[in-house]
């Protein structure tokens, strides 16, 4: 069996609190955009394996594909085992949910290929262990994404909207940027209820204005070379620019298809990961 596991972009993210567990407590908005793996399942007698076209994609335990499959095994007592093959084009360590939506495809795939017809609610939770980007993956589109993801309110849908994304030749660790985010240094939250307003209005020109990612605090900071490409893009014609998730993948608005590939063609002579995609 087989399925697309797409990426998201971030078109807001705030840091509201601290657990006493140390985890951050988030408001997003998530948005899925047309850039996926391509994820193959087949049953086998035994064990769990990986097969991926990218020779630095871990094929173990440290595969989030994997760790989604052991879970579901163990939650549903399965004893057969499953031939993961993962056909990666999402850039890795980016800030685009790559492993994320891996893990969340294997769930939905296995979830029909042995029959356990699992809610999305059950899948989301059994996600959420793997990691907070998880749940939300599991549904997709445009939603809300609250707590430390686990809660997941669907939006009216963002989509058809040109987008261009440029990945520098560098992974980021998340872990290490919400260690390093300082909640009692930030003065200007984004405005998640005005953001939303736009979204449901369709208004592209008003969504960019209140795009915000805190997690920008800490990244570009350490990689200027960052702020160089925000500024690149919105000088080649984008409608605004934003770090995704904990970096270090940009992405940009475009109104139209020319202006977008321009962008594209320009970032292309610099940057091996760049793609012109849509939300969807």
């Amino acid at each position: 069996m087989r399925a697309k596991a797409y990426a998201k972009i971030n078109l807001s993210l705030d840091i509201v609190g601290k657990r006493e567990d140390g985890y951050h407590l988030l408001e997003m908005v998530m948005q899925t955009i047309d850039l996926y793996d391509e994820i193959t399942i087949e049953k086998q007698e035994k064990g769990i394996t990986i097969a991926c076209n990218k020779p630095y994609v871990p094929r173990d335990e440290r595969n989030l594909a994997y760790k989604a499959a052991k879970l579901f095994m163990e939650k549903y007592n399965i004893s057969q085992g499953v031939n993961i093959n993962i056909k990666k084009n999402i850039p890795v360590s980016a800030g685009l949910a790559g492993g994320s939506t891996d893990g969340a495809a294997v769930l939905k795939i296995m979830n029909k290929m042995f029959n356990i017809n699992a809610s999305d609610d059950e899948l989301m939770k059994i996600g959420l262990q793997l990691g907070a980007d998880v749940p939300y993956c599991i549904k997709g589109g445009t939603a809300l994404c609250e707590g430390i993801g686990e809660k997941v309110t669907e939006l009216k849908r963002f989509k058809d909207k040109i987008v261009v994304i440029v990945k520098p030749p560098f992974g980021i660790s998340t872990k290490s940027v919400y260690e390093a985010f300082c909640l009692d240094k930030v003065r200007n939250h984004p405005n998640t209820k005005e953001l939303i307003k736009s979204i449901e209005a369709d208004d592209l020109n008003n969504v960019v204005k209140n795009m915000k990612n805190l997690l920008e605090n800490v990244t570009l900071r350490k990689h200027k070379i960052l702020i160089n490409i925000k500024e690149e893009m919105i000088r080649l014609g984008a409608l605004g620019s934003m770090m995704s998730g904990s970096g270090p993948t940009i992405f940009a608005f475009f109104e139209d298809m020319q202006k977008a590939q321009k962008c594209f063609e320009k970032m292309k002579e610099r940057y091996e990961e760049v793609h012109i995609t849509r939300t969807i």
